[in-house]
């Protein structure tokens, strides 16, 4: 193929899919250093990226069944991470939140992560480094730019 032809859409997008699997399964070999299952993990993840949330909202957010998630909820709550709180604009419902030890050990592995990362990327050139920038800021709007399944 000439270098001028673009290369085929589905085949680039399943390269990246590809590569930011891979990506994320290396640097989450330092995971088990936080003690906690990865499916607590995750969803403090987003009680601490994305703020409190429903119960039925976090297990939809977190592709799994309430009552999954409320086991889940009720380990982080049992080990301090997150807690409980009467939704205010339903009297019904329940809002689980972060707590700070919860986020302190979100960001602590998150700051793991991101090192194991850094080491590799710190192998990269200066040419490299400016592509991995620009390609990580349109992974961000293509993510962005993706609508929502319901």
């Amino acid at each position: 193929m000439p270098s001028s032809a673009s290369p085929d859409r589905a085949a680039v997008a399943a390269a990246v899919h590809a590569a930011a699997i891979h990506l994320l399964r290396r640097v989450r070999e330092v995971d088990p250093e936080a003690n906690i299952g990865p499916a607590r993990l995750s969803a403090l993840s987003v009680l601490v990226f994305a703020g409190a949330q429903r119960l039925t909202d976090l297990a939809r957010l977190e592709q799994v069944r309430p009552p999954t998630m409320t086991k889940v909820v009720s380990g982080l709550a049992r080990d301090g991470l997150a807690r409980r709180r009467a939704d205010p604009d339903d009297a019904r419902a329940v809002r689980v939140e972060a707590t700070a030890k919860g986020r302190r050990l979100l960001v602590g592995g998150r700051d793991r992560r991101v090192a194991r990362l850094a080491t590799g990327i710190a192998r990269l050139g200066p040419a490299d480094l400016d592509v991995l920038a620009r390609a990580s800021a349109l992974m961000e709007r293509i993510a962005a730019d993706l609508p929502r399944v319901p």
